[in-house]
């Protein structure tokens, strides 16, 4: 494939693609020393420091952005105070390391988009309103959805629960927080990741966005069948091209890795909301079990961290071999 040179104004950019190495993997954020005044995007900025981050490469090998939103782990000490439980259990929503495991792609020549706030503070794979009225002291938009099965199921763009449907507040939060977190960190979020993919787009004729995420080692039910290694979601093919999910899949199971499409994880928001084949922007979730990297208990990497990293790498390198002419806007019927 060849390479293109995207361009335009990106969030905080970092080009050797190594993320700073917090070895403990979480932290609080540090006090906000803002003015009061301040435009809720930058006091979050402030708290956050920054809220995500696009690591950016120094050229550009092929149209695919590799996306980590859930793997967080900036706690906001005002979140951590009114929530009813302890960090660890908080924690248990997280992706934890999913953007550490990912950084190898950017040496290779891939933008890698990750957040810094955790997913149970705001969730931006979500539509931007989907609310739970029961959450909160005050009335919502009316244009909030507040009917969806995330929502009724508490885990909406603000979380209601984590884990084994654990509620995290005590009592019910205002709602001028919740807006405030989808103003000041979901939105500036989306803006830059559409901002990426539309430059790449633009250059290139076509984009490819690979959503990054993992899942606890055990099912939720005991119904439920033993997780696979590997979980691609394509939205059951609408999401992208076939040739995008079977090369992908192909190379796990190349790799050894037991894989899944499509189920239990079809792909979430941003899996549908970015995915148009026919406009050749192809969006896949990719969620990776996390007994393959980590130990859940302790929330510590474990000694096959590095290996899993390594395959990453591989992964990334089959998928920049796809053609471009692949990956374009379909030709309409007429022509």
């Amino acid at each position: 494939m060849a390479e293109c040179s995207p361009h335009g104004q990106w969030a905080k950019t970092v080009h050797n693609g190594r993320p700073d190495d917090n070895r403990s993997g979480v932290r609080q954020s540090r006090d906000s020393h803002g003015d009061a005044a301040d435009a809720m995007t930058d006091q979050l900025a402030a708290e956050f420091d920054p809220p995500f981050e696009i690591l950016q490469p120094e050229g550009l090998r092929a149209p695919i952005v590799f996306n980590s939103p859930h793997s967080g782990r900036i706690y906001p000490r005002g979140f951590l105070a009114a929530a009813r439980l302890d960090l660890a259990t908080l924690r248990r929503s997280e992706d934890s390391f999913v953007d550490e495991l990912m950084a190898g792609v950017v040496r290779l020549g891939h933008p890698l988009m990750r957040a810094h706030f955790p997913r149970c503070y705001v969730d931006v794979n979500r539509e931007p309103y989907e609310l739970d009225p029961r959450m909160f002291d005050g009335r919502l938009p009316s244009f909030a959805n507040t009917r969806s099965m995330r929502v009724a199921g508490g885990l909406g763009t603000v979380a209601r629960v984590v884990g084994d449907a654990q509620e995290i507040y005590g009592e019910r939060i205002p709602v001028d927080d919740a807006m405030r977190r989808i103003e000041g960190l979901y939105k500036p979020y989306h803006r830059e990741l559409r901002r990426l993919l539309t430059g790449i787009h633009r250059d290139c004729g076509a984009a490819i966005l690979v959503d990054c995420h993992s899942m606890p080692s055990t099912a939720a039910t005991k119904d439920e069948r033993p997780r696979a290694d590997i979980v691609l979601g394509d939205r059951y093919g609408t999401s992208c091209v076939a040739a995008v999910s079977e090369t992908m899949e192909l190379t796990f199971r190349e790799l050894g890795y037991a894989v899944s499409r499509n189920k239990p994880y079809a792909g979430g928001f941003i899996t549908e909301h970015y995915g148009n084949p026919t406009a050749g922007l192809h969006s896949i979730q990719l969620e990776l079990n996390r007994a393959l990297y980590m130990d859940e208990r302790c929330y510590e990497r474990a000694d096959n961290f590095a290996r899993l990293a390594a395959h990453m790498v591989v992964v990334a390198d089959r998928l920049a071999e796809l053609p471009i002419e692949e990956l374009r806007p379909y030709r309409a019927a007429a022509e």
